[in-house]
């Protein structure tokens, strides 16, 4: 267990040990925190880890990794969007 004074500014200092690094800070109660640390996620980016995205995300890493990449010419890509065509194409 440490003993930290709180600041004038409301800071507590952890030590140099963690500058830089993340915290979770959860209020249990009034006075009563748990802190964790740990890598966040930005908002911006949870869509990719709901677990319906991840498993589009791993399905197409899988088709990715047993099928040779095909050059094709932009128009014609766009030509095959368009019309529904899947041919050669990813999981959908």
């Amino acid at each position: 267990m440490m003993i930290k004074p709180i600041g004038a500014n409301g800071q507590v200092t952890l030590g140099t040990k963690y500058a830089g690094q993340y915290v979770a800070i959860e209020e249990m109660e009034p006075g009563v925190w748990i802190l964790k640390l740990g890598d966040f996620i930005p908002r911006s980016e949870r869509w990719l880890h709901e677990p319906a995205f991840a498993a589009e995300l791993d399905e197409a890493l899988e088709w990715a990794s047993t099928h040779a990449r095909e050059e094709m010419n932009p128009d014609e890509l766009e030509r095959r969007m368009r019309d529904g065509d899947n041919r050669s194409s990813g999981p959908q």
